[in-house]
């Protein structure tokens, strides 16, 4: 008999889709890295200024990289020209902070703060404009040829380090830190530099504003499904090449950001500053997945915290320590800590 349709069993409600599961043991291999860093330095005081130390210069790298794996996660292109704006930011907060003397020199700290952002202002204002020119000129006619992308980007570096040579010099520029961001403060024992704690505010700043953007607004949306699939993107209609060039320039702004923490960090600038930091950044977006924002930031601070540990532990082996963590978390996990869908 056929069941009348108003005493038909109602149709079963679909599934939930379930929510894909934060994965925490990343996370826990820096706390453990941290954890087991405490006995074997001994001292708790030494090694609070030295996690301090670390995650100030994980966090710098963190910057100078994030942008990088951006540009790789969406636009597939192996950048190895990046360098060039890392030192453009940092000689440019020697030319800022020189012109501003009266704030740097002035013991208070709010003067200082002032010098130092303007500073990184103008560092990211011209590097992100040099990144622009950089996208069009350089980069451009080489999307999708990897082999040329590598050589022409580092082309690229070697001539950007000759104009640096030839507006700047090719010497080395003191870099010092502002009158009232030198020294230390004490927090129990343990003698905690101030440009690292300044350097730890703005890493953290960036890492928030970077992950607000990424997973609130619409561009943010546009840019993780465009790393995830950006054909699909294509095919919905958005101008990805749009957001290539923004990305790009975005990129290029925080190198030259990255430019002024290091320069102040390392407290003088060569032209060479951004070519040697070059391979660390390969290394931290190796280890954290290529085209991942978060894995970024933990294999940043997994890099910083091991680099100071090592140093002070066993300073013949802090040369190869980043290698050794990078080959060590490639065994464990091929595709890094946070591995991208299609990568």
């Amino acid at each position: 008999m056929t069941t009348p349709a108003s005493t038909a069993a109602p149709a079963a409600a679909p599934a939930p889709v379930p929510k894909a599961r934060f994965d925490w043991i990343p996370l826990a291999l820096l706390g453990g890295l941290m954890a087991i860093g405490l006995p074997a330095i001994g001292s708790p005081s030494t090694w609070l200024a030295l996690t301090v130390a670390g995650l100030a210069m994980g966090l710098i790298v963190f910057i100078i990289a994030s942008g990088l794996t951006l540009v790789f996660g969406l636009m597939d292109v192996l950048n190895f020209g990046h360098g060039v704006f890392i030192a453009l930011g940092a000689y440019i907060a020697t030319t800022v902070l020189a012109a501003m003397s009266g704030f740097t020199a002035s013991p208070l700290l709010g003067m200082n703060l002032v010098a130092v952002f303007a500073a990184m202002v103008a560092a990211m204002t011209l590097a992100g404009a040099v990144g622009w020119a950089f996208e069009r000129v350089i980069v451009r006619p080489v999307y999708g040829l990897h082999l040329k992308q590598i050589l022409i980007t580092m082309g690229g570096m070697i001539v950007g380090e000759e104009i640096i040579k030839v507006i700047w010099g090719p010497l080395q520029i003191a870099l010092p830190p502002p009158e009232a961001l030198r020294g230390s403060v004490f927090i129990g024992d343990a003698a905690i530099e101030k440009l690292r704690l300044l350097a730890v505010v703005v890493g953290l700043a960036v890492f928030a504003a970077m992950g607000w953007v990424l997973a609130r607004t619409k561009v943010g949306l546009l840019v993780r499904a465009g790393v995830q699939d950006r054909e699909m993107v294509e095919a919905l209609g958005y101008r990805v090449r749009r957001l290539f060039v923004g990305v790009f320039v975005t990129g290029s702004a925080l190198a030259g950001l990255g430019g002024v923490l290091w320069g102040l960090y390392q407290q003088s600038v060569t032209p060479q500053i951004g070519a040697q930091v070059n391979v660390l950044i390969f290394i931290v977006i190796i280890i954290g997945g290529l085209g991942s924002t978060l894995g970024c930031f933990v294999g940043a601070l997994l890099v910083g915290v091991l680099a100071n540990y090592t140093g002070f532990l066993a300073p013949k082996v802090a040369l190869f320590s980043t290698i050794g963590l990078m080959v060590a978390i490639l065994l464990w996990r091929p595709r890094g800590l946070y591995p991208v869908t299609n990568r």
